[in-house]
């Protein structure tokens, strides 16, 4: 018997471990992987964003879809306070553009190193290769975990029994780390409702995808997401074409709606401004004088074009750039300005960053992460129905939620103690 029990030791269950743990309860942690953290080792290819350090105003218009939800946890444990206990285990943070924050050494295994030390530090019994199949109240208030454990090829089942339990399990995305969606059954069971899932910061597939396009990436464009009829997003920032389609800051910032759409049944178009800082009517008056410096006319056009683009473009963008438009000399200022793709699927959760969807938060109690349908049973992390843009807002969620999670998960489970 434990005072809390945590399942998942990923970003929330980690930290939801040691809170419970520094607040006086005695805590297990059961982890499916023969290690933790192995997505934190993935995140911000392999780097690991940490946080972002905007402040809670700005922060929070970066939440997905009740950003409101995350603000008692986000106070209680904050950006600040993320980079303020990493350094206080050892990690020295750096901040980098867009305010995102990073260990000094650049290395995820920094982080996961660092949170196995304070674990064992604080005394946190953590089990490893041991899958949890079943969570079960009892009639004393006590909860009844049966899990499967892996010994060197030998497996054996055992039961583990708490006054709290945490349900740190993470979403679906990237599965081989270990992100199946065992956590939905679990609350599911308890009679939560799950928001449905789908992928999110992936790659947008565009009709007929040029391959000549991979590996290439463009700097500071302009990329408006149209819905049918409607333009739903416009950012600006860096965009990178890769063997799954268009990725990058700016494809991750619009896959989420993207895959919504296209979930829909929705016709979905990313237009593409190679040229944002200069306006429609000033680009095409550049176009005009270039081609008459150029020598570059309509009816030389098709000859020269290619040459001609260089003016405009990276050399590497110009062929699948023709290829994928019609171009003439009067169209061409038109094209550069806008240029079209048609996006037809995405990547789904085995490249996805983050699951979108998950425990309806309407059922849990966002000062606590207590789950509103059974006492003692909370919620953490992306198991959640909240996700983030791409930044390091969604580790910031794991561990908002999971130290929150942890510190009402101690309190209740001492107070039952007493």
């Amino acid at each position: 018997m434990v005072d809390v029990l945590v399942i998942g030791a990923g970003a929330a269950g980690c930290i939801a471990a040691i809170k419970a743990a520094e607040a006086g309860a005695s805590v297990a942690l059961l982890e499916k992987n023969a290690k933790l953290g192995r997505k934190i080792m993935i995140t911000g290819k392999g780097r690991c964003n940490i946080t972002n350090a905007k402040k809670w105003s700005e922060f929070s218009s970066h939440l997905h879809p009740k950003p409101a939800f995350l603000k008692a946890a986000f106070h209680n444990f904050s950006n600040l306070d993320t980079i303020a206990f990493f350094e206080s285990i050892g990690v020295e943070t750096v901040l980098t553009r867009d305010d995102r924050v990073f260990p000094q050494t650049m290395s995820a295994a920094t982080v996961v190193d660092a949170l196995a030390a304070k674990l064992q530090q604080v005394g946190v019994k953590t089990v490893f290769s041991c899958e949890v199949n079943h969570v079960a109240k009892l009639e004393n208030g006590h909860f009844e975990v049966t899990f499967l454990r892996d010994a060197g090829g030998k497996f054996t089942s055992g039961k583990a029994y708490s006054r709290s339990v945490i349900v740190a399990t993470g979403g679906l995305s990237y599965p081989t780390t270990g992100s199946t969606g065992a956590g939905y059954e679990i609350a599911k069971d308890f009679g939560h409702t799950i928001k449905k899932t789908f992928p999110s910061l992936t790659a947008l597939v565009p009709e007929h995808y040029d391959t000549r396009l991979v590996g290439i990436e463009l700097l500071n464009v302009m990329v408006t997401l149209n819905v049918g009829r409607d333009v739903v997003a416009c950012e600006f920032g860096d965009l990178q074409f890769t063997d799954g389609g268009l990725e990058g800051p700016l494809g991750f910032k619009i896959s989420r709606k993207a895959v919504w759409a296209l979930l829909n049944g929705d016709k979905v178009m990313v237009s593409i401004d190679l040229k944002p800082a200069v306006s429609p009517s000033l680009f095409a008056e550049r176009v005009v004088r270039e081609a008459q410096q150029a020598g570059v006319t309509a009816a030389n056009f098709n000859r020269k074009k290619e040459s001609f683009l260089r003016k405009f473009m990276p050399q590497s963008l110009i062929e699948p750039f023709v290829a994928g438009n019609e171009l003439t000399l009067d169209n061409l200022a038109t094209k550069i300005k806008d240029w079209r793709l048609r996006i037809v699927d995405y990547v789904g959760y085995r490249r996805a960053v983050v699951t979108a969807g998950g425990v309806s938060l309407d059922e849990i109690v966002s000062k606590t992460m207590l789950s509103r349908n059974t006492e003692g049973l909370y919620f953490a992390g992306e198991v959640l129905d909240m996700d983030a843009d791409t930044g390091g807002y969604n580790l910031q969620i794991a561990f908002s939620t999971g130290a929150l999670a942890g510190k009402s998960a101690a309190e209740k489970a001492l107070a039952a103690a007493k």
